[in-house]
């Protein structure tokens, strides 16, 4: 089942969730024709406690999800809270893996899929952020962020839910390597295992093809895909004036240049004028809808999503996350972008045979 990610969506209660999914998902699975559609639903951490601690609160909710038509394969546990605020950039990253509220909200997060999750799904997954942002971070953190994972996986027992770590440029864990180098032989795999964003694996430079073939040989499991497209810019210099459009103050926009035959970063967009040195191409860390490519000059990797879901083993949870509609230039219709989005993915991203 390909879900749709409603981190799109700006609401932080449950009666303004249920609102924004009779407004939103509802009207997109008419549009598609489907009988059930697949939300991946974000919940802050008050409403993840709220439900975590009212179970007549959560079967009010499934029976609102189950009215529409609606099912839960996944949640997204990122973003803490206040993802919609004028100015979110590297609050996202916080708390981080060595805080208690961590912990506190993704265990939370557990009990609300274990009863929301779909009839017929194999299991539940919750992606979660790459630790932290990249600094500060010692040995004792690492520590300590181990040890959170553990309490987590005591706390998921025998429930078939899994965590989903999503490796994001900038962080602790900044590319799937890192992902890979931390995650194998200290989490349980049959528990945590990797969410892969496929914008963040384009902005890295890293060859999917490669990158598929490294965690195969690894202990760590693809829980959950995030599609996703990058802006991929071929000549910096000649997109100046397109990129500016780009450069709004709400989101974080990692930009990687390829150039010499190695990656250098900026931490953010207008940061890379100055930081890099144009030579190369330009990945930038802004989700692009799926189903439309940007005016020339500026291009998107959908390649290299394709590439991924070609070789993607056995069927991840697929979550359709374009989080930036809100900061798009000339967005269009959110229900229509939606829409065109997943039967995008649906046409490109499930192999034959493979369940929609």
């Amino acid at each position: 089942m390909i879900s749709y990610c409603t981190n799109v969506h700006p609401a932080e209660d449950v009666d303004g969730i249920v609102a924004q999914l009779e407004r939103y998902a509802l009207p997109v699975r008419e549009r598609l024709g489907a009988d059930r559609l697949g939300v991946g639903l974000w919940l802050s951490a008050p409403v993840a406690r709220g439900l975590a601690e009212d179970t007549e609160a959560r079967k009010r909710f499934r029976a609102e999800l189950d009215a529409r038509g609606l099912s839960v394969y996944t949640l997204n546990a990122f973003p803490y809270g206040g993802f919609h605020d004028d100015v979110v950039k590297h609050a996202v990253y916080r708390p981080e893996w060595t805080h208690p509220d961590r912990v506190a909200y993704t265990i939370d997060c557990v009990n609300v899929l274990s009863d929301l999750l779909a009839d017929d799904a194999s299991y539940g997954s919750i992606s979660t952020l790459p630790l932290a942002w990249r600094e500060p971070w010692t040995e004792s953190d690492d520590r300590r962020a181990t040890e959170a994972f553990a309490e987590v996986v005591r706390a998921i027992g025998d429930r078939p839910v899994k965590l989903a770590v999503e490796p994001e440029p900038g962080c602790v864990l900044d590319t799937v390597a890192d992902a890979l180098g931390w995650l194998s032989g200290r989490v349980d795999p049959e528990h945590v295992g990797l969410c892969l964003d496929t914008c963040h694996l384009a902005v890295s430079f890293a060859d999917p093809a490669e990158t598929l073939k490294a965690i195969a040989e690894s202990d760590v499991d693809i829980v959950k895909v995030q599609a996703s497209a990058a802006l991929h810019v071929e000549d910096p210099a000649e997109a100046r004036e397109a990129l500016a459009a780009f450069a709004e103050p709400r989101y974080l926009h990692q930009v990687r240049e390829f150039s010499g035959g190695v990656v250098r970063k900026a931490d953010d967009l207008p940061e890379a004028w100055t930081d890099l040195p144009g030579e190369g191409p330009w990945r930038v860390h802004f989700h692009m809808p799926l189903h439309q490519a940007p005016a020339a000059p500026l291009s998107t990797t959908t390649d290299v999503l394709r590439t991924v879901a070609a070789g993607l083993p056995g069927e991840p949870h697929i979550e359709v996350e374009t989080y930036t509609w809100s900061v798009l230039p000339d967005a269009g219709d959110l229900v229509g972008g939606i829409a065109a989005e997943l039967e995008w993915a649906q046409a490109n991203l499930v192999k034959e045979g493979a369940s929609a």
